[in-house]
This record gives structure tokens, C-alpha cells and sequence, in this order.
């Protein structure tokens, strides 16, 4: 397919697209061939465990590094040759903010408010009182929970069409990460913004994601809407006698020390299980998302 016509079909069905992305640091694999695929109007919950390459992969979506291999689009365009006009309708925010960081908080978004025609300064006024941020303080001598809520009010003042959080509740207190969430739920449902955020906190990809990704040691695992995963995956015991039988293909495989093993399947496209769940003494357990990413990451 040519990059011209996969550009077009992007555009019209896709908010971000990504296709083969590899990167390495250091000699170190971050990224090993992910594909990733977040259609418009959807809340992507992407969730790994710190260091699986879930900021690697944000920032080479969005055409903020090069990867060594692979493409991304974002909006249509292709994310390293951004127009300034799709620019305007993407806000992210890094886990560690530091832009600007001389400016006070009004000088900051005075200043912003400039290259952003939809520019919501009613909300950046509610929410500063809302969440008691000292707006004439400069910007670096805000506490690291102050200076992740001021960039998340830039983010949604400019009332974009995609949100991109990476790790966006980290410095937060639960109260205010409850908020936060609440907030990108009323502006997906509302606005009908596409969002993305990373987290490693699962009760936040309970609350406000449809569509669940998991990324482990830069390889992307699964990812299906998140009311699936309960029906979708499972695990799967089997005894000593067993083991042997258990099948090849399992997102995570652990070993006992009486012989048995325990592996997180999948169904097929018949909804079935593997065959080796019926074999004698076997077992089969539900998993909720909170047991998923834990098994899946050991």
C-alpha cells in the first residue's frame, strides 16, 4: 500500500495509526514491531509496567522521536511531517512537565492562548480556582502535583480532538486523580475527543476507558474494549501430569513448584478455549483487569 492511499484511509477512520514501530536505547529494544490502531471518538487506556516503553511509543506516535523503523499518522498526517493546523487540535501531556517553566500560570496560558482558536479561558479560570493553584506563582516553584494539574487544564482548554496523557495522574493525590478522570470522561462523551492515556494504575482504566491496550517489554500483548477482557481472557491451570500439554501460544506462562503451570489464554474467534482445558484436572479461572495485568507482567 502506498503511503499516499494509507494516508487517506487514515484520515478518515483513525485518530492514530501506527504500523511496525521499532526503537532501541542504547542497545536496548523499547519498541519491538507495534502496531496500534486508536479509531476516533475512543478512550484508550494504554497500561504496562513502568519501563515497558509506553512513553516511547507516545512520543513516537505523536512524531515526537523518530523510531528506527516503522511509520505513525496522526490525524491523517504522517506524525513526523505535522501541518500546523493538526497541530492545533492535538494536546499532549508528558509525564514530566517542564515546559515554560519561568512563566506563572496566567502568563502561561495567556501565552498559549494565542495558537489555539477553540481556547476555553472560562475553564482555565473555574478549574485554576477548582483545584486551588496559585496562578501568579512561577511555574517552577509549584509542587510536582500542582505543575501536572496546571498542564492538564492547557491540555483541556484548548478543547482538542485528541488528548494524549502520558501517565497523567502520577503526582496526583486519589481525590484529585478521580477529577482529573472525570474530566477526560465529560470532554470524550461531550466533545467526542479522542483520548489516550498511559497509566499503570488499573481502577483508572476502569472508570473511564472503552478500549484497554497492553504493552510489556515493548511489545504490544493485547488490546480489545475493555468490557471484553473478562470474557476474552482467562487462566488456565493445569496439573503436573498436564504440564506438558499446555499450549504454545499464552500471554504469560508460570511455572510451580509441585509441577503444575498456569498460563493467561485467550478464546478463539469460536469463543472456545484451548483444547487443553479439557483435559483432566484442569481449571480454568476468571481474571479481572487488575489479575490480567498482574499475570501478564510477573
Amino acid at each position: 500500500m502506498s503511503a499516499m492511499i494509507r494516508e487517506r484511509e487514515s484520515a478518515t477512520t483513525a485518530a492514530l495509526d501506527a504500523s511496525g514501530l521499532v526503537h532501541c536505547y542504547e542497545g536496548s529494544n523499547a519498541l519491538c514491531g507495534v502496531d496500534l490502531r486508536l479509531e476516533a471518538g475512543s478512550v484508550l487506556g494504554l497500561i504496562g509496567r513502568n519501563g515497558a516503553g509506553k512513553s516511547t511509543l507516545i512520543r513516537a506516535m505523536l512524531g515526537l522521536i523518530e523510531p528506527l523503523s516503522g511509520s505513525a499518522f496522526v490525524l491523517g498526517e504522517p506524525a513526523l511531517k505535522l501541518s500546523d493546523a493538526v497541530k492545533a487540535r492535538i494536546a499532549y501531556v508528558p509525564q514530566q512537565p517542564e515546559a515554560l517553566a519561568w512563566l506563572t500560570a496566567t502568563q502561561m496560558f495567556d501565552y498559549l492562548s494565542r495558537f489555539y482558536p477553540r481556547w476555553d479561558r472560562g475553564f482555565v479560570l473555574r478549574t485554576l480556582d477548582r483545584w486551588q493553584i496559585p496562578a501568579n506563582r512561577v511555574l517552577a516553584k509549584l509542587s510536582p502535583g500542582e505543575r501536572q494539574r496546571v498542564d492538564l487544564i492547557r491540555a483541556l482548554a484548548s478543547q482538542p480532538e485528541l488528548l494524549v496523557l502520558d501517565e497523567p495522574a502520577a503526582a496526583l493525590d486519589p481525590v484529585a486523580r478521580r477529577d482529573l478522570l472525570r474530566e477526560v470522561a465529560l470532554r470524550a462523551g461531550e466533545a467526542g475527543a479522542t483520548v489516550l492515556f498511559s497509566t499503570h494504575i488499573v481502577s483508572d482504566l476502569e472508570r473511564v476507558a472503552s478500549d484497554i491496550a497492553f504493552l510489556h517489554q515493548g511489545r504490544l500483548l493485547l488490546h480489545c474494549p475493555t468490557d471484553d477482557t473478562k470474557e476474552r481472557y482467562a487462566r488456565l491451570w493445569l496439573p503436573a501430569n498436564e504440564s506438558a500439554s499446555a499450549p504454545d501460544v499464552a500471554l504469560s506462562r508460570h511455572g510451580h513448584p509441585d509441577g503444575s503451570v498456569s498460563l493467561v489464554v485467550e478464546r478463539d474467534a469460536g469463543g472456545r478455549w484451548p483444547k487443553a482445558a479439557e483435559l483432566p484436572g484442569a481449571r480454568i479461572d476468571a481474571l479481572g483487569l487488575e489479575d490480567l495485568f498482574v499475570e501478564i507482567a510477573e
